[in-house]
Order: C-alpha cells, then sequence, then structure tokens
C-alpha cells in the first residue's frame, strides 16, 4: 500500500466520523421538541457506513468509508398526557422524539475518538514521511 493512501483512508474516515457526529448533533438538538402528532415528531437518526473497495481488485482490504445514508429509528416515540399544553392533540397527547441521550452521548464520545485516532495516523503517516525524507541527507 502506498503511504499516500493512508492519507485517504483516514482523510475518509475522518468525514465520516464527522458526517456521524452532525446526526448526534441533530439529535441531541431536538431531544425536548414537542409535537401534537406521530407523523410530526423528530425521531432519532443513525448514520449507515460501508467500506469502500479498491476497485481493481475488490478482494483487497477496504480502502476506506463512506456513509450510504441516514436511518430513522424505529423505537416508539414518548407519549405523554399534558391536555394544558398548546401543542396537546383532541385527547390531551404530546408527543417527544424517541432520542436517548446516553446513546447520544455514547455515540458522541465514539465518533470523537474515532476522528482523534485518524488525526493521529495522519500524523503518524506524515512523521514517517519526514523521518524517510531525511534518510537521503
Amino acid at each position: 500500500m502506498s503511504m499516500f493512501k493512508i492519507f485517504d483512508t483516514a482523510a475518509s474516515g475522518m468525514s465520516a466520523q464527522s458526517l456521524r457526529l452532525n446526526l448526534v448533533a441533530s439529535n441531541m438538538a431536538n431531544v425536548d421538541s414537542v409535537s401534537s402528532s406521530t407523523e410530526q415528531t423528530y425521531r432519532a437518526r443513525q448514520p449507515v457506513f460501508s467500506a469502500v473497495l479498491n476497485p481493481l481488485d475488490p478482494s483487497a482490504p477496504a480502502v476506506g468509508v463512506r456513509m450510504e445514508g441516514v436511518v430513522e429509528s424505529q423505537a416508539p416515540l414518548v407519549m405523554e398526557y399534558a391536555p394544558e399544553h398548546s401543542m396537546a392533540d383532541a385527547q390531551g397527547y404530546i408527543y417527544r422524539p424517541n432520542v436517548n441521550m446516553v446513546e447520544e452521548m455514547a455515540n458522541m464520545i465514539s465518533a470523537s475518538r474515532s476522528y482523534e485516532s485518524n488525526v493521529e495516523v495522519i500524523n503518524t503517516a506524515k512523521q514517517l514521511l519526514n523521518a524517510t525524507l531525511r534518510l537521503g541527507e
């Protein structure tokens, strides 16, 4: 594997984790939103990743990662009886998102650590390249 491919692979990982962090931020920002119907209620979103394979040799190890899409959680929404709330439906219920803050915090920490690991890979590869270039001095 070329040393320069390491930069591409780590960069794709950093990009994927950045997108994951954006979804976590969106979920956390909407945790307290309220709706009057299940159709309008925010649902937690999670990324779907896939490995990027070498098109010349599909049996070779993956050369990166990309986000294929976003899926909404199928967990039940939180239904709360609050007849005095301005968003209450005819039966007096409001609906809250199915965002689990503990899971979102764990996702945030995991994505952040993965991003940092890819930064370390890039820094180490850069140091190795510099050391290789200094060998010729």
